[in-house]
């Protein structure tokens, strides 16, 4: 059954429980209200009866004058004046034994069958005790009450149609952007990742539920180019470094009578396979970059220390780099210096960063800093290098990408690609900003929290 259809039944549901308890309410309290009434004026007849006929008293001519004037005679009025032990006998119906145990309690009684109620007490005249019983039919009240119990019966259907419409259409209402959603989605295909979906402003659980969408849909995106990179990548790659060692092992076989030029070919493809072996580690890296989040540990990792040790590992390669770690913009919560990371992809992305600033900045100073504001974290990493050509910037996270300005220096433009593809699993994103014989400035930001 589909959600709107459930929400309607639920609605419809409620609503009929709800509605039934409020018409039995009312009907109760209706029904014990009319009654009570007409007892009342049952009782009033019992009281003056008795007073009128059992008791002697000059101003019963005045109350029996006063009762034919102002008390109106109910319909199928009787009275009853009995002595105590005759009463079962003399009137018109067999009343309970209840009835008239009341009575004999001395309080006044109370007898309904259907629309016709009997009200009695006891009353002693002398030595000498009677019963005055007034009966009556009140066909008005019952036909009120009557006509009552029917418009609650309709009400109550009608109530639970209406219920049954307004659910439907409420469910709709807050399932459109539910099926907004699902309509979305389905047109994003393998060969249009790069969709992403609408997020309203707002905290509710549909934005929430889009935000979350355009989030898979960021890894699925990273992990399609990073296997379409390393399809389309590593044939040309590797085959260069093949192609080479081909080459000199053919050499190195013509030239079996000469030792020098055999222990050449035999040095250059051991370089070529070093070199290989090099591609095949970073295009490794580049593919798992792309892993689900699984397969690795996420820990909550102190940003600023793992700096320091970015730094010492980077100056194991590049002994005599420069780089200092500037802390000024720490916030003063360190609960804000804190995020859930894989340590290690997090250490990789960022050390590739600053290995590069090393290697292109001629041994020039290498300055980190780390900021936190408007929930991101920022680390920035500045050189002093050789800079990036305007023209080269926007290639320059394509893998194998080198800028035309690198020439002199060794490298397979995997690095950045790779740091690329892991701060974007983090949900974080790269700035860049250089100028070609001045330096460069690069941006990683991570969001600090969800």
């Amino acid at each position: 059954m589909e959600i709107a259809k459930k929400i309607t039944l639920l609605f419809a549901i409620l609503s009929a429980i709800i509605i039934s308890l409020l018409s039995g309410f009312v009907w109760y309290f209706s029904n014990d209200f009319a009654f009570e009434d007409f007892y009342k004026r049952l009782e009033a007849r019992v009281n003056i009866n008795a007073q009128i006929k059992l008791y002697e008293d000059a101003n019963n001519t005045a109350y029996a004058k006063m009762r034919n004037q102002y008390l109106e005679r109910l319909p199928s009025e009787k009275e009853y004046i009995v002595l105590e032990g005759e009463a079962t006998k003399k009137i018109d119906r067999e009343l309970p034994a209840s009835f008239y145990n009341r009575i004999k309690a001395g309080v006044m009684a109370r007898y309904r069958v259907e629309n016709h109620f009997y009200a009695g007490k006891a009353f002693k005249n002398g030595q000498t005790k009677y019963i005055v019983i007034v009966s009556a039919s009140d066909p008005v009240g019952f036909r009120e009450l009557k006509a009552l119990q029917r418009l609650l019966i309709i009400g109550f259907f009608l109530s639970v149609f209406l219920s049954f419409v307004v659910g439907w259409k409420f469910s709709n209402y807050m399932l459109s952007p539910l099926r907004n959603i699902i309509k979305s989605v389905k047109k994003i295909k393998a060969e249009n990742l790069h969709l992403r979906l609408d997020v309203k402003k707002g905290n509710d659980e549909m934005s929430q539920l889009a935000q979350t969408f355009n989030n898979m849909l960021n890894r699925l995106e990273t992990a399609f180019e990073t296997q379409n990179n390393f399809i389309s990548n590593a044939s040309h790659e590797l085959r260069t470094p093949l192609t080479i060692i081909s080459g000199e092992v053919e050499l190195a076989q013509k030239n079996i009578s000469d030792p020098q030029k055999q222990e050449k070919a035999l040095a250059k493809i051991k370089d070529e396979a070093e070199r290989l072996e090099h591609i095949l580690t970073s295009l490794l890296g580049l593919a798992q970059s792309g892993f689900n989040g699984k397969n690795q540990p996420w820990d909550m990792i102190r940003m600023d220390e793992l700096l320091w040790e970015i730094s010492d590992s980077v100056k194991q390669v590049h002994p005599n780099s420069k780089i200092e770690i500037d802390l000024s913009k720490l916030p003063d919560d360190d609960s804000l210096l804190s995020l859930r990371v894989n340590k290690n992809l997090m250490k990789l992305a960022i050390s590739n960063i600053v290995s590069n600033a090393c290697k292109y900045s001629n041994e020039n100073l290498v300055n980190i800093n780390i900021e936190s504001k408007a929930n991101m974290l920022s680390i920035g990493v500045t050189d002093r290098g050789i800079g990036i050509p305007q023209s080269d910037i926007q290639h320059i996270f394509e893998p194998f990408f080198r800028a035309s300005n690198t020439g002199d220096f060794k490298g397979y433009g995997v690095g950045l690609p790779l740091s690329l593809n892991i701060i974007r699993l983090h949900r974080g994103s790269i700035a860049i900003k250089s100028e070609e014989g001045v330096g460069t400035e690069i941006k990683v930001l991570l969001p600090i929290k969800g």
